[in-house]
């Protein structure tokens, strides 16, 4: 029986400076992921406190999202130590922000500490997605939000990931272990885990969905 290759191992190929560099270098990244700021942003309100980012990478949208939330602490999250380790370094000065390893199935924080979740394009690499949508709700404050961003493997995207997979984004190769195609699937597991969803939209042709839910 072939064994399941662990998340770490799934990406270990992934450069520590991945999004940093490929946003200054490559023009469909940049008007991607300009694009679902632009469709996010929408979504985020200032909160004070703190937020936890899952699958921060590099940093560069945890910045993102403290720059438009106002937030006193945001924690990134991420599986790759040469991610975390990239992020600490590049964003030593900032005071806002701090990153750690951590495995977002048990993430390592009491319960009601932050005040807003983001999760951006990270649900479809994670083994149990229902086991993290809980986790997220336990670390929730009473009344804090959860933003999840997620593709639609939608046909247009299919076909866009096939091409990004034989070209610039190798490594990104059996990296998506779960699909969210299914009318209303991200909302429905959202729901489940008990939350109450105040938007769940598509945009970039559809390619992508955002969610954005509330603990009761």
């Amino acid at each position: 029986m072939k064994r399941e290759k662990s998340a770490v191992e799934l990406h270990h190929n992934l450069p520590p400076d991945y999004y940093q560099k490929s946003m200054k270098i490559n023009p469909l990244q940049w008007f991607w992921h300009k694009r679902r700021f632009k469709n996010i942003g929408q979504l985020i309100k200032p909160t004070k406190g703190r937020i936890l980012d899952i699958g921060s990478a590099d940093g560069t949208f945890s910045e993102v999202v403290a720059d438009y939330s106002k937030a006193e602490k945001l924690i990134g999250i991420d599986i790759l130590e040469s991610s975390i380790k990239y992020a600490n370094k590049r964003f030593r000065r900032d005071k806002r922000m701090k990153f750690l390893v951590a495995d977002a199935h048990q993430l390592p924080f009491k319960n009601n500490y932050f005040e807003a979740v983001f999760c951006l394009e990270a649900l479809e690499h994670i083994s149990d997605p229902q086991k993290v949508l809980r986790e997220i709700k336990r670390v929730l404050k009473p009344g804090g939000y959860l933003i999840i961003l997620v593709p639609t493997d939608s046909f247009l995207f299919r076909i866009s990931w096939w091409v990004v997979l034989q070209t610039w984004g190798r490594h990104w190769r059996e990296t998506h272990i779960q699909s969210f195609h299914k009318k209303n699937s991200l909302s429905l597991a959202i729901k489940d885990v008990g939350f109450k969803i105040e938007k769940d939209k598509k945009f970039l042709l559809g390619m992508l969905e955002v969610a954005k839910a509330r603990k009761k």
